[in-house]
């Protein structure tokens, strides 16, 4: 039996920005991207030297032109998926304070859902299951 080259880990943040009605942002993966049309949590990949939380700063920054301050994210949950090329490492933020409105930097569709609805948005599996323990949990 020949042992099977292991999947890389990417080790990804990810943020649920909570508006004042509790509502949630998810952004839609644009066409060109790996899962587009995928429903997401806003964020990305960990940089080298790069702290969880710093990573989801500089990934809202960029994406959604919003600045949460590092104090306002609350780690929340984290999820750990394999994918057929990949295996996934990624914790889930709640932030209920930036500056900034979210706007689509990347020309990715944005939605502002209450967390009963979240399953009518098609996700990828490592949101899916963030997105159950934002329904069970907040």
């Amino acid at each position: 039996m020949t042992a099977r080259s292991p999947k890389p880990v990417l080790f990804v943040a990810a943020c649920a920005l909570l508006d004042a009605d509790g509502r949630i942002l998810i952004a839609k993966r644009p066409e060109g991207k790996a899962m587009a049309g995928f429903w997401e949590f806003p964020g990305g990949k960990i940089e080298p030297g790069e702290t969880p939380e710093q990573a989801v700063v500089r990934e809202l920054r960029e994406e959604l032109s919003v600045e949460p301050c590092e104090r306002c994210l609350h780690p929340f949950a984290f999820v750990s998926h394999p994918y057929d090329d990949f295996h996934i490492v990624m914790p889930l933020f709640l932030c209920r304070t930036w500056d900034g409105f979210p706007h689509p930097n990347e020309g990715q569709e944005l939605a502002w859902v209450r967390k009963e609805r979240l399953r009518d948005y098609q996700m990828s599996g490592a949101d899916v299951s963030l997105a159950a323990e934002l329904r069970d949990r907040l």
